[in-house]
């Protein structure tokens, strides 16, 4: 289970070092390969274990391709995803495409997210944390209705 938030760079060939604790959570799934595509909702990469990925998906396979919901989330989600490993220095090499997509200069956050990470600019993320820290208090009264518990 991925949580907590990291500080990372992308040096100049594109590899991103993966932080010692998420090499670990990584490593409790007993594969090298990971899945990054785009989140269609923000301007971030998702990074999955190979196994978490195969389950999304064979989800999205099952929609039915003739709606166009069902396939933008296919095309977006799958036509973006590709294959990764984790080399032995802990990095791994994060495709051209998908670093434009996100704004992915040097400075990068990791966002755990359970079953995934969220990849961010810094820049953007700051930018996207005061948008949601911004909003009306009446936000929070739903939030803790939706979630049951209070903050």
């Amino acid at each position: 289970m991925f949580r907590g938030i990291h500080q990372v760079s992308v040096d100049a060939k594109g590899r991103m070092s993966l932080p010692a604790r998420l090499r670990d959570d990584f490593a409790l799934y007993d594969e090298q390969g990971v899945v990054v595509t785009i989140d269609p909702a923000s301007r971030c990469l998702l990074l999955y274990p190979l196994s978490e990925w195969e389950q999304i998906q064979e989800k999205l396979d099952k929609l039915p391709s003739f709606q166009p919901q069902a396939r933008r989330l296919q095309r977006l989600l799958v036509g973006h995803a590709t294959d990764l490993e984790i080399d032995s220095a802990g990095r791994i090499l994060l495709p051209i495409p998908l670093r434009d997509f996100a704004k992915l200069e040097r400075k990068v956050t990791l966002l755990g997210q359970g079953n995934k990470i969220e990849i961010w600019s810094q820049a953007e993320w700051d930018a996207q944390r005061e948008e949601y820290l911004s909003q009306d208090a009446i936000d929070d009264l739903q939030l803790e209705t939706v979630m049951d518990i209070s903050l």
